[in-house]
């Protein structure tokens, strides 16, 4: 085996293990936290390192041979030979893929959207009648059911008509913002097939020119290099744009879902401030308690 085929595999037995730490700390996540995306952000990595297991997996006879292993040669075939189209554009597409899986899997979930125990805690100051400690707490705490209750509580003075119209202003804008959050795995869905597309044009282009200065048939290697630069763009377009869609899909419905919950809970918290709600004396809010306590505390602030 020659020096440059052992420096090559010495690279490649570096990258296994950092992929295994990579996956490692992933599973380390708990499921009950981030859901379903887990399983499609693993189901990605497999896709993009499969080949290259497989192949690893099968080594060659380094006493009897000086030709690249296994793994050398699908990773030369699937990442070299793809030019700097694959290097430059589609593997960064596919990293940042799964970075943004990863993000949108912490951030988009139930605990964020509506969180049981803040719900909790506004339940029991508005059985206590104390606004003023709803409209802190609300204030404080990042869920989206805190900010729809902080907005709605703000509108109180105006009557319930006013505090359900804000209840809905908000969850329409945030539901809005976290819909052009996740948008971008829609664009990278997108545009991969079309620079997998950009990258057989200009194989195809490649061929014609190596055609053209050979004036006639041109060596094997250099059709070969061209056409692999052509197939293996599409190969990595079609790579990323697959699992991209299908984890823009997954996180458009489950924001739908969670704002769904969201207005329900918020609904039933702010239950007792409708009109002729059926409430005992003790537990019924007073509009003019409610106001005032919501007027110190944005004076206060």
């Amino acid at each position: 085996m020659t020096y440059e085929s052992e420096h090559k595999e010495n690279l490649a037995l570096r990258r296994f293990p950092q992929i295994r730490t990579t996956i490692s700390r992933i599973s380390s996540i708990r499921v009950e936290q981030i859901g379903i995306a887990p399983y499609v952000l693993l189901a990605v990595l497999v896709l993009m390192v499969f080949p290259d297991a497989v192949a690893f997996a099968q080594p060659a006879d380094a006493a009897t041979t000086d030709a690249p292993t296994g793994a050398m040669r699908v990773f030369d075939h699937f990442i070299v030979k793809g030019g700097f189209i694959t290097w430059f554009i589609l593997v960064p597409l596919s990293v940042a893929t799964v970075a943004l899986t990863v993000e949108y899997s912490i951030s988009i979930r139930r605990q964020t959207f509506v969180p049981p125990e803040t719900y909790a805690i506004i339940s029991e100051s508005f059985n206590q009648q104390n606004y003023a400690e709803a409209l802190r707490i609300s204030d404080s705490d990042p869920s989206l059911l805190a900010a729809v209750i902080k907005t709605s509580l703000v509108e109180s003075s105006n009557g319930y008509p006013a505090m359900e119209r804000a209840m809905e202003e908000s969850l329409e804008e945030r539901s809005s913002r976290l819909m052009r959050k996740i948008e971008y795995l829609n664009v990278i869905g997108n545009i991969s097939p079309m620079v997998g597309l950009f990258g057989t044009v200009y194989g195809m282009i490649s061929l014609f020119a190596s055609i053209r200065e050979a004036g006639g048939m041109p060596e094997p290697a250099r059709i070969a290099d061209d056409i692999s630069v052509a197939l293996v763009t599409t190969f990595w377009g079609l790579l990323v744009a697959i699992p991209a869609l299908s984890i823009f899909a997954i996180f458009r419905n489950r924001i739908d879902v969670l704002t769904a919950e969201c207005a329900i809970a918020a609904d039933r918290l702010l239950s007792p401030f409708k009109p002729g709600a059926q409430r005992s004396p003790q537990s019924r809010p007073q509009q003019s308690t409610s106001q005032q306590a919501v007027g110190q505390q944005t004076a206060a602030q």
